[in-house]
This record gives structure tokens, C-alpha cells and sequence, in this order.
């Protein structure tokens, strides 16, 4: 017997009660959700990019321009680029930036390359103690780098280098946490390709230089940037290490801006911006490189 319907041959089917279509299901935005999204990422975007602006402000305001207003001004009145030149003027900002740069290309190399055969060992080979080793690096990240900063210090000098660049990157060459990361993203990738390799006769470095790192340029380029960073805006332990004033990095020579008696505000935040701008350059020229290796994540045939 045949149940004759009024709904329309070519028409979709009704719904079934209690459950939300697919235009107005989960994947549908309210306006009022729409417009609290909205104002939350307003909100961060102050948090995050807030200060940048008002040192960018800061640095670019004349003298004679209170910076102390009632209500703050973002934009400079009287603008002028005349604290750059005095910052360059006070200090060897030049010489500064290379021993920055030294140090920090000496942090990026170590812990690319560090982190990354660490990170492929415990994660793709197979010896006695691998668990107890990725415990030890695990535990690591328990401790504040304060608690170990005077053994840092005690190792480097036993080496004979302190007041130097070297030094100064050692301790942080191979950081545990980028260990952890490479393995991580070592260990995500499968297994067959492993034994596949083996039955072919590749040995524990073909497989790390040929199936490994190409897989992982998303996790590298993290690393890299991060590392850069970090070693960039280091101020703490370079100023523990280095006791010649030509042998110190940028972050710790821009204290000479900041005088006994009186401090300059403009001339601090031009210095800042100064610092600033390697960070920016780095970070522009390896995002496409960040971004490109993540999505593209699998084994390559």
C-alpha cells in the first residue's frame, strides 16, 4: 500500500524533532556571540599590542611634550626621530646588536640541531634507559631558571668562559622543552615509514636526515623563533656572565640609558624600539616558513 504525502517530490526531508538543522546547527553564530567574540579580541588586541604602541608613541614625542597627560595621547603632537640618534649616540648600540646576534645565532644553531637528533633519539630509537632520559628532561621544566643559575654560572666559569659570548649562550643552547617538542613531533609520525626504511638498509642518520627533518619544519621553525627570542631579550644572565662593557649584549647595555639621578622616558623607549626590531625582522622573514611547515605536516613520499 502506498502513503501518499503532500510534501513535494524534489524537497528535502523535514527534520527530525530535536535535532538542529544544518543552517541553524552548531556551526551557527549568534549576533550576540558574534559581537562578544568580537569585543574579546578587541580586548586582547589592547593586551598584546597595547604597550608596543605607547613605546612606539613614547619614543617618537618631542621634549617638550608631557607624556604624562590626564588622558593618555597615543599620537605625538611635536613627532621627531631625534632619541633614536641620541640613543646611538649614548651607546655603541652597533656594537651591542653584533654581540647580540652572536649569541643568539650560537642559541638558534644549538638547539635546532640539539633538540632536534635529542628529540629523534628518545622518540625513534630504541636503547636501555630511554624512558628514565625523557623523565629527566620532563622534570627539568619543573625548575625556575633561578634555581640553577648559580650552578650555570660555577659550570661556565670551571670552563674558563666566562666574560664570553660563549658562555653567555651555553646554558642555552639546548633547552628542554624544545626536546620535548622535537619529540613530540618525531614520535607523531608513523611507524612503518621507520621499518620501511630499515627493510631498505637506512641507517638510525638517513632516516633522521631524510625522513625525519623534512617532516618536521613546522616544529623547527617554532624552535628557531623561539629560541631567537629567548636569547635576544636575555638580560639576567648576560649581566651575570659579562664583565667587560665591549662584550655586552643590547639588552644589558641599554641600562647606560637609564641615569643615576634622572631617566629619560623618550630615550628608554627608542631603545627599546631599537632592540625591538631584529625581533620583528626574524620573525617576518621565518613565519611564511612556520606556517607552511605545519600545514603541510605529513611524511612526503
Amino acid at each position: 500500500m502506498t502513503t501518499v504525502t503532500d510534501r513535494p517530490v524534489d524537497a528535502p526531508p523535514a527534520a527530525a524533532p530535536g535535532r538542529r538543522s544544518r543552517a541553524f546547527g552548531f556551526n551557527s553564530v549568534s549576533p550576540r556571540e558574534k559581537v562578544a567574540r568580537y569585543v574579546l579580541l578587541v580586548f586582547v588586541l589592547l593586551i598584546t599590542i597595547g604597550p608596543f604602541l605607547w613605546q612606539l608613541s613614547t619614543s617618537l614625542k618631542g621634549s617638550g611634550e608631557d607624556i604624562y597627560t590626564r588622558i593618555p595621547r597615543l599620537l605625538p603632537a611635536q613627532p621627531t626621530f631625534s632619541h633614536y640618534k641620541e640613543v646611538t649616540d649614548t651607546i655603541p648600540v652597533l656594537d651591542y646588536a653584533r654581540n647580540s646576534l652572536v649569541v643568539a645565532v650560537l642559541v638558534v644553531g644549538g638547539n635546532v640541531i640539539g633538540a632536534s637528533l635529542a628529540g629523534f633519539a628518545i622518540s625513534r630509537l630504541q636503547f636501555q634507559g630511554r624512558k628514565l632520559v625523557l623523565g629527566l628532561f620532563l622534570a627539568t621544566l619543573v625548575l625556575p631558571g633561578e634555581v640553577t643559575i648559580i650552578s650555570q654560572y660555577v659550570t661556565v666559569r670551571e670552563f674558563g668562559l666566562a666574560n664570553t659570548l660563549l658562555g653567555v649562550a651555553l646554558p642555552g643552547m639546548i633547552g628542554a622543552l624544545n626536546v620535548l617538542l622535537m619529540y613530540n613531533a618525531f614520535r607523531a609520525l608513523p611507524l612503518e615509514v621507520d621499518q620501511a626504511a630499515i627493510v631498505d638498509g637506512a641507517n638510525a642518520w638517513q632516516r633522521f636526515l631524510y625522513i625525519g627533518l623534512p617532516s618536521v619544519r613546522g616544529t623547527i621553525s617554532v624552535i628557531a623563533i623561539f629560541a631567537f627570542i629567548g636569547a635576544w631579550d636575555d638580560f639576567l644572565w648576560p649581566l651575570i656572565v659579562l664583565t667587560d662593557p665591549n662584550k655586552y649584549t643590547l639588552t644589558v647595555g641599554l641600562q647606560y640609558l637609564s641615569g643615576t639621578f634622572s631617566n629619560n622616558p623618550r630615550l628608554i623607549a627608542a631603545g627599546t624600539m631599537i632592540a625591538f626590531i631584529p625581533i620583528v625582522i626574524v620573525f617576518a622573514t621565518l613565519q611564511r616558513f612556520f606556517f607552511k611547515g605545519v600545514e603541510e605536516g605529513a611524511v612526503k613520499g
